[in-house]
């Protein structure tokens, strides 16, 4: 089943435990049909990218404690949404990304050479 799959056709890997990342909050981007937002891939935010997804509407670098959020801060990993991780590539911003922890039914909605494209360097983890 793909939706347990990585983008290397293997096991999903973690993404991050802390940040606490993940649509079920436990760490991996796995598919679920109830997460619209399809938070499939795993990526390594970088200052850019956060300040894009702030002018998106979607502050992730400042604290929500009423969640349980702390906010990110570049080098945290967090599966993002597909669709906003290709909109930040558009816009020449996209955050590498970690292979063996982005879900493969991220491919339904970005290309797969796209992510490759920008997969994170060994020293990246």
């Amino acid at each position: 089943m793909t939706a347990n799959r990585n983008l290397l056709g293997q096991p999903l890997q973690p993404c991050s435990m802390n940040p606490l990342t993940g649509w079920f909050r436990d760490g991996c981007c796995t598919a679920d049909p109830g997460d619209q937002g399809r938070h499939l891939v795993c990526a390594i935010v970088t200052e850019e990218f956060l300040a894009f997804s702030k002018e998106m509407n979607n502050d992730l670098s400042s604290a929500r404690p009423e969640y349980g959020f702390a906010g990110l801060k570049p080098g945290d990993r967090w599966c993002l949404c597909a669709d906003r991780w290709e909109e930040a590539r558009q816009a020449g911003c996209a955050p590498p990304v970690v292979l063996e922890a982005t879900n493969a039914r991220a491919t339904e909605v970005v290309a797969l050479g796209h992510l490759q494209a920008f997969a994170a360097e060994e020293t990246d983890r």
